[in-house]
């Protein structure tokens, strides 16, 4: 642990959720929707993504092993449970392996997609300067 470690000198790694992973996580923040079981559907941020879960920022009251789905973008609707719940976040364990790296991949290549969210490659050529002279 060096001086910068955000975890107490005297806190037990075992009690840590997060120390229990063994799949490798990517670190983000995006939009979700949740659907908790017997609650409404409601946007969260995902702050870490891997292939067999999520945490998401969720202050709702929620036991363990509730059934849930979250809709990730690029991924779709993949259901799991929640695996943990620790001051304002969740954890989501999903029932089938995910690919996190389709949440990164860029979205909005369609005809109505704005120019400035699209791909350097999708977006056309200006026909015009785009500075005067």
């Amino acid at each position: 642990m060096d001086q910068f470690s955000p975890t107490p000198p005297n806190a037990n790694p075992a009690d840590d959720p997060s120390s229990q992973r063994s799949a490798s996580r990517d670190s983000l923040l995006l939009s979700a929707r949740l659907r908790v079981e017997g609650e409404p559907e409601i946007t969260v941020r995902v702050r870490n993504l891997s292939a067999g879960g999520l945490m998401a920022e969720y202050a709702q009251p929620v036991s363990i092993d509730t059934p849930v789905e979250v809709d990730v973008r690029g991924v779709g609707w993949v259901s799991g449970r929640i695996a943990w719940v620790a001051e304002g976040r969740v954890g989501v364990a999903f029932d089938r392996e995910i690919d996190p790296m389709a949440a990164r991949k860029p979205v909005g290549s369609g005809a109505t997609t704005p120019r400035y969210a699209k791909t350097t490659e999708a977006a056309p050529r200006p026909t015009r300067p785009l500075f005067r002279r």
